[in-house]
């Protein structure tokens, strides 16, 4: 019988760790974390080994075949109430079974009977009022792999994005263009006409004549405006409109509605007015206010369409095609989804593995740390195991597809999304406000019309564009305009400072963060391999950099290009060559024999021997390893850095530090993050020494190494349940962990699949840049309140012009002009100096 994780539920391989309460544990990892956090009370947490792997199996695959688990990619939502209405559409459809939907990550899991309900027919009822839905595993048109975390799938999704945003782009420019010419007349004749009327100046009354609507003229401006207006409220206005219907469909009223309630009583009452003979027209706020709206929306989709380009340009792509191997030698080009158990694949060195399998023959070097965590590369012999997405270093490698033709990254992808579905976005503080005023002004709207017919006589007609009145003066429609226009100004100032953020809730997410969890490898270090400090005689280091290139352990790239001579090719049988245009230098080191060891090299150059290695290497071969040495060692290991022992003829003489260098300011964004109340969370697959080094940082609250992806996530849960979690990581491993967080965060030089996983994209590799996001947030919270505020002085104005009587088109112009113009001011102000 197997044992799994009480932790994160993989199986668990050796007996001997560690258990308690008699719960069993994958690694030394998972065992700390439990032992250090317990058990947690957040959603979602597993708290047996038989629940963890029941949700194992629910990830892995549908629990029957009338279940499935469909994973979609839907275009156009940007708001909570956008999730709650497909979510709904879904669940109406006869075979769905439960069905869950992120704006944030704009994806929705359904589970339904397939028998009953297609994946087709699933993306085309989310196909509607707006929406573009498709299958995640069809975010290519060429299939590729992960369905949208790949640079195509990206190229994809920004192809889709690009039309709509065109689509957008014509909308508003049909409502500039018809709005320009529809308010030559208002500026020319009907505002002068109210300034007359307002303050009885005899040169204007001209104007005031010029606009007597007599039955013909009457007539002839309705049926212009009319229509002009109307195709201008709705071609121009759509977007607005749609959210306006979602949003009273769903009973949560949101910014939309308020725009809308605006636009379409102005185009009511001016209908009516030109119909009973008044000049109070306000067609021409109808305009403004759905051509001002809309460019808004089409800045703020500019804004994230930049940061999806930019983010695009740095993912990396994950493997679409495999090259078999036959028993003659022939290898094939083929698509890793036409791979069968049992197929060998050849994978040349720097390419990566496309799926879980053995290695056949002979051995060589893979990083595993886009997997598994670990900073140093892995030497692997025939029988070894290799991970699907892990990197040939050095060698090349024949691999036999494993019996479920799959890599590991494909499991953590499947993880992601089932994680992104379930995050749903929180709802903006704009569209909170706006539920209260919607109730607000239509509530006083039709109390004041109702009291006008029953306290004062008044007629219908009369009651009913009173009513309007109050809607136009008293709906806080500029909300609608401060919202996405604060929103791109953050995004925009985010970008600016190399810092992609595609949904604007994540500002108030990490304004609410309590913890801040980072991964090692590629995040505090720099993830690439190098020699930080070698002790040795020159001659050497010179002569083991000869041996390196032979060598396939983590150390040797590192060493060779630190210390061997470009232009001295080494290596069996190497001529020297004296003589020419003096590429070549004459090769003084001639390598007789070549050992390559588990844990380090041996060889003879010029009748010398030399090791190269660990210490149980030396202790192997019986070579002397003096005290100094050996503490020198134990001192190295930090950072997951890698001691490199060298010696000759029998006796060590010196020692290479091989590691992977912490990241510039990794101290400092400790240090200002745990100023901030913040406990500071180390979560890592790399070993126990190699996180030493953060334990003595006095804002480091908690160290936890050697843990699987599974148990990164598992992790992350736990934490939730004391405050509100952000993680930061680079590499696929850490995907599930950034997903499930409140927050996830990516460095740029990290994965795709990092990258899609996280809300937050940090491209130039800046870990300072953590820090500068955390400013942003509390920036741009303060400048949302400020536009919010100011949006509001558009009521001001118009219900002061109406309670004495001066509300008129000219009066809402003056208006719009205010309460637009100090947003507009407002948002140009730097969010940062």
């Amino acid at each position: 019988m197997t044992t799994n994780c009480y932790l994160c539920g993989r199986e668990v391989q050796s007996p001997t760790l560690e258990t308690v309460d008699e719960r069993s544990f994958c690694s030394s990892g998972c065992h700390d974390v439990y032992t250090t956090l317990g058990d947690a009370d957040s959603p979602g947490v597993t708290r047996t080994s038989t629940e963890n792997e029941v949700d194992q199996e629910e990830d892995a695959a549908p629990p029957d075949q009338h279940r499935s688990r469909t994973f979609l990619r839907i275009d156009g939502m940007y708001s909570a109430t956008c999730e709650a209405y497909l979510e709904s559409l879904a669940e109406d459809r006869e075979g769905v079974l439960d069905a869950e939907a992120s704006y944030v990550t704009e994806t929705i899991r359904v589970e339904h009977d397939p028998d009953t309900v297609s994946k087709e027919s699933l993306r085309d009822v989310l196909s509607t009022l707006g929406y573009t839905a498709y299958l995640r595993e069809d975010a290519s048109s060429d299939g590729a792999e992960a369905g949208g975390t790949t640079r195509r799938a990206r190229e994809m999704g920004g192809i889709r994005k690009r039309r709509d945003d065109q689509l957008l782009g014509m909308r508003y420019s049909v409502g500039f263009l018809f709005g320009a010419f529809l308010l030559v007349p208002y500026v020319a004749i009907l505002y002068p006409a109210h300034l007359a009327s307002i303050f009885d100046w005899q040169a204007l009354e001209i104007f005031e004549g010029a606009f007597q609507l007599d039955s013909q003229g009457a007539f002839v401006f309705l049926r212009l405006y009319f229509v002009m207006t109307g195709i201008i409220l709705v071609f121009t206005g759509l977007p607005v409109l749609r959210g306006a219907y979602i949003s009273l469909k769903m009973r949560r009223p949101n910014t939309d509605l308020l725009v809308a309630i605006t636009a379409v009583s102005a185009y009511a009452y001016s209908t009516a007015a030109v119909v009973l003979g008044q000049n109070d027209i306000f067609y021409d706020l109808a305009i403004v206010v759905t051509a001002a709206v809309t460019a808004m929306v089409f800045y703020e989709s500019s804004i994230k369409q930049r940061a999806l380009n930019r983010l695009t340009e740095l993912t990396i792509s994950q493997v679409e095609h495999a090259r078999t191997y036959d028993s003659d030698g022939k290898t094939q080009e083929v698509r890793v989804a036409d791979l069968t158990s049992g197929d060998i694949v050849l994978v040349r060195q720097g390419e990566r593995v496309p799926v879980d399998g053995e290695l056949v023959e002979d051995s060589c070097t893979v990083d595993e740390a886009i997997v598994t965590g670990e900073s140093l590369p892995v030497l692997k012999r025939a029988g070894d195991e290799i991970i699907g997405g892990s990197i040939v270093t050095d060698g090349a490698a024949l691999v036999r597809v494993g019996p479920d033709v799959t890599s590991s990254i494909d499991r953590i992808t499947t993880a992601v999304w089932d994680l992104q579905s379930a995050t749903h976005g929180v709802q903006r503080h704009a569209d909170q406000l706006a539920s209260y005023a919607v109730l607000l002004v239509v509530g006083a709207a039709v109390a004041i019309g109702g009291a006008g017919v029953i306290a004062f006589g008044m007629g219908i007609p009369d009651a009913v564009l009173l009513a309007l009145l109050i809607l136009l003066a008293g709906s806080p429609w500029a909300l609608g305009l401060a919202t996405p226009l604060s929103v791109a100004k953050s995004l925009e100032s985010a970008l600016r400072r190399g810092i992609i953020i595609f949904d604007e809730t994540v500002f108030e997410r990490l304004r609410d963060v309590d913890i801040v969890v980072f991964d090692k490898t590629g995040t505090l270090t720099t993830g690439e391999m190098e020699v930080i400090e070698a002790d040795a005689p020159a001659d050497l280091l010179d002569a083991v950099a000869a041996l390196e290139q032979r060598a396939s352990h983590p150390a040797a790239n590192a060493i060779t290009t630190a210390f061997a001579d470009e232009n001295a090719p080494r290596g069996l049988d190497d001529q020297s060559d004296s003589e020419g245009n003096g590429n070549h230098t004459e090769n003084t080191h001639r390598v007789t024999k070549f050992t390559n060891h588990r844990s380090g090299i041996e060889g003879t150059i010029d009748g010398t021997s030399y090791l190269v290695g660990n210490l149980d290497l030396f202790a192997e071969r019986g070579w002397t390893v003096d005290d100094d040495i050996r503490s020198r060692v134990a001192d190295a290991r930090g950072f997951g850095q890698l001691p490199v022992i060298v010696g000759r003829d029998g006796t060590t003489e010196g020692l290479i530090v091989v590691g992977d260098e912490p990241r510039d300011g990794w101290d400092d964004t400790i240090s200002r993050l745990g100023a901030r109340d913040a406990d500071i969370v180390v979560l890592t697959g790399d070993d126990e020494e190699a996180t030493d080094f953060f334990k003595q940082h006095e804002d480091v609250t908690h160290v936890f190494a050697t843990v699987p992806p599974e148990g990164k996530t598992a992790t992350i849960r736990r934490l939730k349940s004391d405050g509100q979690v952000a993680m930061v990581g680079d590499g696929t491993n850490d995907a599930p962990a950034l997903a499930a967080a409140d927050l996830g965060i990516s460095l740029g030089g990290g994965t795709a699949l990092a990258a899609d996983a996280a809300d937050l994209a940090i491209v130039d590799n800046d870990i300072r840049s953590v820090e500068t996001a955390f400013d942003l947030a509390g920036a741009a919270r303060r400048r949302v309140k400020q536009n919010n505020l100011l949006a509001f002085s558009y009521n001001g104005i118009a219900l002061l012009a109406l309670a004495v009587g001066f509300f008129n088109p000219l009066s809402a112009a003056i208006a719009v002009i205010a309460g637009g113009g100090l947003v507009a001011v407002n948002a140009r102000r730097k969010l940062l100096r």
